[in-house]
């Protein structure tokens, strides 16, 4: 059984909730590709994650890493490879996938990496220069651009 949520209350009071609630929803539904591969997300730093995803029986150059605006997609293509003998008993997953992991703002992938079956994902918070707190520095009010601001406001303008 399976909880209806209304998300319309959000949107009366905040802008841009339309994407955060789409994000919970689609968190509610689950799904999104199954469970293959399996795979852990890590944090590893205060603004740093890890995704670790069990790929065995797939080459590196069978995987593919896509990052998008707050998306990243990992696939996995099998090539046709000539069997070498009769296989008795196939108990690695060698079917594609695609798995999407929703990214939240200002998260960017900084690496990844492939060893013994694993691709490992290194992403990270990245803050924009606009988005950093700053100090500003409190001006005297003569001379200043307000105050030019104010005296132009106050003068009548000239008729032409």
């Amino acid at each position: 059984m399976r909880a209806a949520y209304d998300f319309s209350p959000l949107y009366r009071s905040m802008v841009g909730a339309d994407h955060m609630a789409e994000l919970i929803q689609n968190a509610l539904k689950g799904g999104g590709g199954g469970d293959h591969p399996p795979y852990d997300i890590e944090k590893i730093g205060v603004h740093a994650y890890r995704i670790t995803l069990a790929t065995a029986g797939f080459r590196k150059d069978e995987l593919e890493i896509t990052a998008e605006p707050n998306l990243l997609v990992v696939r996995g293509r099998k090539t046709a490879e000539g069997a070498a003998g009769h296989v008795l008993h196939r108990g690695l997953a060698q079917r594609d996938f695609e798995r999407r992991f929703e990214l939240a703002d200002h998260i960017v992938v900084r690496d990844a990496a492939y060893a013994d079956g694993l691709l490992t994902i290194e992403l990270e918070r990245e803050m924009p220069e606009a988005l950093k707190p700053r100090t500003i520095e409190i001006g005297r009010p003569a001379g200043g651009t307000l105050s030019r601001l104010m005296d132009t406001r106050r003068r009548p303008r000239k008729a032409a």
